[in-house]
This record gives structure tokens, sequence and C-alpha cells, in this order.
């Protein structure tokens, strides 16, 4: 912004309250035709309220949360009770630009990034500090819509930045960027309050060492395991899953480590926001009434319909409920952000609103920082750790482009969710050779998980490089290697299926969580020939497979030798159509012998 400009915004005085909106009433209406247009809403919400969800501590985020101060006693009078920060300075809205709003402040300039509250206002509408201009006027982006604000409305200075609840009383309960609740089930009743801008842990302060995050989950578990504190993104399209897996995360992390979820709605759809909540509510993830204590998941939603300064902080909303698990509580905890690239795009706009000169394909030019100031902070401490799954969408399917390649730069792990998996009635649908995880180390998992690993999957290479062949010309013109690495693959294709707990009220089948030594036996077993003799169908939902294995075989002798007098029959039968005489002992032998083998299904 040039020189003159700023001169001319400081130099003109803010008008009173009365007048006229710039957005539907012309400049040159007088006085007289517009003086009954100024609000004359009464205060709804008294400032104590809001001076007494503010705290002063430090931004460290080893520093446990504490209570919030008592409630001021003095009334709106721009009374200025901190210096420094300006906190109690009452300052007139200039200027309105869509989600840009103007302040002047005559007295106790707020810092950036402060937020400020519009007084006499029907909602409680938050500005966040982005830009000082002059020597007292401050450009702010609002948190919510700017609809009916006018020129010269009174403006507060908090002193310090949004401030969200945070603590087991989120559990259960949605939350918007500012940390009010809009699931329309009353106040969220907590002591300790955290501001939404926070230092990374420091050095001293991270825990070094690599750790693996068991799941319970196969083909996770075995193929792109998750790192403890590190990042993951979610790839998949509409309708393969992406919704019921980061359910049985949430669900299997707090069973087997105690461990809470945070969910951050960021730029996404309120349908799919609701639906979420609904699906949660009766899988069990989330409970109400009296259970409320027992849900294991905190949602906090910026949906797509918001303004762009909702979306670009609900992540860091998210994520200050998630550090207050880790930090104070010594969590495990599991944030799940979708989409990440809707925080990028709604920085994108930010920048755009406050006149910065955009960078590569109209992106703005903090990019980089944008994005390392939320994912720093996603760290494992000597307290805790987070763990982040986050959905990234891909504009056009184009890797190359600077908001999808600087999120990759971050990202410890990829789980790829595959259609073509799904439509085989395969669930999870993860493939399991375009999931990638940099913990895949025989240094981190040890010889004999990396080596069933690779395995497993050097399997499932060589039957999708011969899915052409046997297309084309069939089974048949396979070599005898060859058609026992397609028999093989397609085991281990079924056998990482699973059934889920959260989907147990849609199949009806008990969900499994599978331990990681119990999944690498397994598998090793699949690939050394073990189980040759079983057919393949019998390994989908398969879970303990060395304990299943005898019940499977006798389950698989016990059928078909109840089916051997029908077979019988209709062999008998067949023959004789074809007026070929084969003798009754010998065909019964014939049958028999593929039954007894569990090779059947070749009979029919």
């Amino acid at each position: 912004m040039n020189q003159n400009y700023q001169n001319t915004i400081t130099s003109q005085p803010c008008p009173p309250a009365s007048s006229s909106r710039l957005s539907s009433v012309p400049l040159s209406a007088g006085p007289s035709q517009h003086q009954n247009r100024s609000p004359q809403i009464p205060l709804t919400r008294s400032t104590g309220y809001l001076l007494s969800r503010v705290a002063h501590y430090s931004t460290s985020s080893a520093v446990a949360p504490s209570a919030p101060p008592k409630p001021a006693t003095q009334s709106v009078s721009g009374k200025i009770t901190d210096e420094f920060t300006g906190k109690g300075a009452i300052g007139k809205v200039c200027q309105v630009i869509g989600a840009v709003v103007d302040v002047r402040f005559d007295d106790g300039l707020p810092p950036i990034l402060t937020a400020l509250e519009v007084l006499d206002n029907s909602i409680r509408l938050v500005l966040e500090v982005a830009q000082h201009l002059g020597e007292n006027m401050v450009r702010t982006i609002a948190m919510d819509g700017t609809e009916g604000l006018v020129r010269g409305q009174r403006v507060l200075n908090t002193g310090s930045p949004i401030t969200v609840a945070v603590g087991r009383a989120t559990l259960g309960r949605i939350m918007n960027v500012i940390g009010e609740p809009i699931d329309e089930r009353g106040e969220i009743k907590t002591d300790h309050f955290l501001p939404i801008h926070r230092e990374a842990p420091a050095f001293v302060e991270q825990a070094t060492e690599q750790q693996i995050l068991v799941t319970g989950i196969k083909v996770v578990d075995l193929l792109a395991p998750y790192q403890r504190g590190g990042k993951i993104g979610l790839f998949g399209g509409a309708g393969v899953g992406k919704t019921v897996l980061i359910m049985e995360l949430i669900n299997n992390v707090a069973k087997a480590h105690g461990g809470f979820s945070v969910f951050a709605g960021v730029g996404e759809r309120t349908r799919e926001g609701n639906d979420l909540y609904r699906e949660m509510m009766e899988s069990g993830v989330i409970k109400l009434g009296d259970q409320q204590s027992e849900s294991k998941c905190a949602l906090v939603y910026g949906q797509m319909n918001e303004p762009p300064g909702a979306r670009a902080r609900v992540g860091l909303t998210g994520l200050t409920v998630a550090e207050h698990f880790r930090d104070a509580e010594g969590q495990d905890v599991l944030l799940f952000i979708d989409n990440i690239f809707r925080f990028t795009q709604a920085n994108s706009e930010v920048s755009a609103l406050l006149g910065r000169i955009p960078s590569a394909v109209g992106y703005q030019p903090t990019l980089a920082t944008d994005l390392g100031g939320l994912q720093e902070r996603i760290t494992t401490t000597k307290k805790g750790s987070i763990t982040s799954v986050q959905a990234i969408y891909v504009p056009a399917d184009d890797l190359t482009d600077p908001a999808p390649a600087t999120t990759f730069a971050h990202l410890d792990a990829t789980t790829v969710l595959s259609r073509q998996i799904s439509e085989l009635g395969i669930y999870p649908a993860v493939d399991p050779l375009d999931s990638t995880s940099r913990m895949l180390s025989p240094h981190i998992l040890g010889e004999e998980h990396y080596n069933t690993a690779r395995g497993v999957q050097k399997v499932l290479q060589d039957y999708k490089n011969l899915q052409d062949i046997i297309a084309i010309l069939g089974m048949d013109e396979l070599s005898e290697d060859d058609k026992l690495t397609v028999a093989r693959a397609r085991k281990i294709q079924r056998f990482l299926s699973q059934p889920f707990h959260v989907a147990e009220v849609f199949t009806g089948a008990p969900g499994k969580y599978v331990e990681l030594k119990e999944s690498i036996t397994s598998f090793q077993g699949v690939l050394d020939g073990k189980y040759d003799d079983l057919s393949e169908q019998s390994f989908t939902w398969l879970v303990e497979l060395k304990k299943s294995l005898p019940r499977q075989r006798r389950l698989l002798r016990i059928l078909l030798l109840d089916h051997f007098q029908l077979a019988l029959a209709l062999a008998m039968l067949m023959s004789f159509k074809r007026k070929k005489k084969i003798s009754r002992r010998k065909l019964a032998f014939s049958l028999r012998k593929g039954f007894i083998f569990g090779r059947g299904d070749c009979i029919w």
C-alpha cells in the first residue's frame, strides 16, 4: 500500500455511529434521511463475559492451561488495563470491505493477532488484527459475516489472541472457530482456555525416538505404519470409506491407547459435517446426555460457507484443543483435518484481501510460513503426542500445484483409498501399493516386519503385472509359479480386509482390533504357502489366521462332504446325458479326492 493512501486513511476522522450504511445507501443521502438507520440493538452480552475468558499465560505449548481470570468489574468505558497490549481500549470501525474491517484506536493500539470484539452488535463478532496502518489504524479479518456492521461502531480490544475452551468438556461437542458451541446443547462448561496462536514445542521438549502408532488396522500397521506424532495424508474420492476409516481410527486409538481425537472440518461441506456427526453418534464414538463423558472425539467446524478468516483459523482452533490433551493430560491424540487444502486456500483469500502481491499460481507469498506454523505444532513431546491425519485435495490432479506440493514436504506417510478395491468389496479399501510410509524401515520396524511387508508388496505387484496377461489369455496360459503367485495375491488382497467396530451396525459382523504381531505372523504364513489349501473366499474378513485355520479347514471339509452326495448325483446325470458310461466307484473316488484336498471348486 502506498504512503499517500495510508495518509489518506489515517487523516480521515471516523464518522459517528449514525452514518449511513455504505453498502445500501448512496453517500449523497443527507443525515435527515438516515438518522434512524443506526443500530439501536441493546448489548446482548456483557463484555465481562468476554473478559472472563481472556487468560494471561505464556504461549509456550509446554505450559499447562489454567483457569481464566475473574470477570472484570469496570464498565466498558475504554479504560486501558494493560499498556503493552492495550487491553480494554475502545476503537471505532472506519471501513468495511467484505471480511476486512479497519478500526481506529486513539489509545491502546492492539498488537498483531489480537482478538477484537464488536460491541452493540446483534451477534458476537470477533475480529483478528492482521496489519497496522499508520499510527492508530489496524486492519482486521472478521471471523464471521460483517452484514449489518456500520462505520463508527465501537470495538473492544480484548488484549489477547482468540481464546477457546479446551479439556474433556469439549468431547462430544461441536465448536466454531472462536470456541462457541454450535450443536445447540448449551455452553461448554470448563475452566481451561487456551489461545489459538502458540509457539511450536522447543527442541528440548520434543521426543526424538521414532515409534509407530499401532492402529489395530492390518493394512495400515503392516504396509504403511503411522509414526507416533507424525503427519499422514489421506487420499480418497467420494464413497470409498474415508469417514468409516476415520471413525475406526478414533475408536481404536481410544481403546488401545486411551487417547482422544479432535476433528477439524476446514472449509468442507456443511452436509458432510452434519453426516459425520450423526454417523459418530450412531457408531458410539460420540455419546449424548449422561454418557457424554464417554465420548472420544471433539469436533471443530469452519465450513465452506463461512468467511475466509474463519476457515483460515479453524485448523488452529482444533490443534489447540488437541494440544491441551497432549500437554496437560499426556494423551496420544489423533487430529483429523479435512481438508488441509482448504486451509491453504483460505489463507490465500485472506492474503488477497490484505493487498499482498500473490506468488506462483495466485497463492499467497507466505504459503510455506502459514502451513509450517500449523504443521510444526503437530509433534511428539515428552508428555504425549499428536498424530495428524489430513485429507488432501489435489487441484486438477496436479501434484506439482504449490498447495499440495508444500503439504507433501511435511507428511510422514500416505494412505490412499482406491475405488477399484472398494468395488471388489474389500474394506478398508486401502491401496497397499500406493500407500507409503517413511517408517517402513528395518531400523525402525525390525527385520521381520520389514521383510514381511516387502514380501506382501512384491506378491501384489507381481499379480498386478500379470493382470493384463490374464485378461487377454486367461489363467491357463500362466506358468505354475505365476498361478501360485496369483492365488496367494488374491488371498492377501482379501486378508487385508477387516471388520470395523464402527461398521458393526451396518454389516452385522463384530469388529476386530488386530495386534501387529499377529498380522506379521499371519501374512508371513501366507507368503510361505502354509495356507495354499484354503480358498481365497475364506480369507475375507478373516482376522486371526492362526486361530481360525483349524476351524476354516474343518468347516471347508464339512461343507464339501455334505454336498458330496449332491455332486455325485449331478455328475452321474451329466455322464448319462453325454452317454458316457462312468463307473460309480471311479466317479466317487475322483470327487472325494477333489473335495478332501480342498480342490472341489474345480469340479463345479
